[in-house]
């Protein structure tokens, strides 16, 4: 089942990955994708491997950004490929079967060739601008998903669509009208004072709104 609460890390200097990966699970995120960037390989699945021992503690699932070969050296629950990174086919050919498979979509086409490739969500983004992607494409806002999800519906595409992109709490409610599954989010719980309280408010947004999530 894929989560309707997606918590992306990010790194601050005075807070590494781990850190703020510790706390959003401790709040109550269960569902955990690593992205870290400019790093090699080895430093990567040192990281990852250390973040797979807080998730494992907390009972969360972890995704690996971009890089099926360090979620399958650390036996990640999964990966999530960007729209200029490794195609879904070939991270899922190297994972293997039962490994959760995302991708990054902006447009109907790439929901479209996500869908046809099989993965089991898409994070659809950015709903306006963040400062967390180097490469950011066009902002979609409330109209751009309303307008996709809608296409979506009419193409019959229901694989679970996850709205990303600089949300904050307030957005939550409105992005979920528009029919997308869950959101992401990063900076709206890494920068917050009591991140806690923000997952435990996320939470009841999502399943007021939803049926209940995990």
């Amino acid at each position: 089942m894929i989560h309707k609460l997606h918590y992306i890390s990010t790194e601050k200097k005075d807070k590494n990955h781990l850190v703020h990966i510790q706390e959003a699970c401790e709040s109550g995120c269960r569902w955990i994708q690593l992205r870290a960037k400019d790093i090699s390989t080895e430093d990567y699945i040192t990281l990852a491997k250390k973040a797979k021992v807080i998730t494992d503690l907390h009972n969360a699932i972890l995704l690996i950004n971009d890089r099926p070969d360090v979620a399958k050296a650390v036996n990640a629950d999964g990966v999530h490929v960007g729209k200029e990174d490794i195609s879904p086919a070939e991270a899922r050919e190297i994972l293997g079967e039962g490994k959760i498979v995302g991708g990054t979509a902006n447009t109907i086409e790439d929901i479209q060739r996500l869908y046809d490739y099989g993965v089991d969500y898409i994070g659809l983004g950015p709903f306006r601008f963040t400062q967390t992607k180097k490469k950011l494409s066009p902002i979609l806002g409330l109209e751009g998903y309303q307008s996709l999800l809608d296409q979506c519906k009419e193409r019959g595409i229901d694989t679970p669509i996850i709205a990303i992109g600089g949300i904050e709490v307030t957005d939550v409610e409105s992005i979920l009208k528009t029919g997308v599954h869950g959101i992401a989010v990063s900076g709206v719980i890494a920068n917050a004072i009591n991140p806690a309280g923000v997952v435990t408010v996320l939470k009841d947004i999502l399943n007021r709104t939803t049926s209940p999530v995990l």
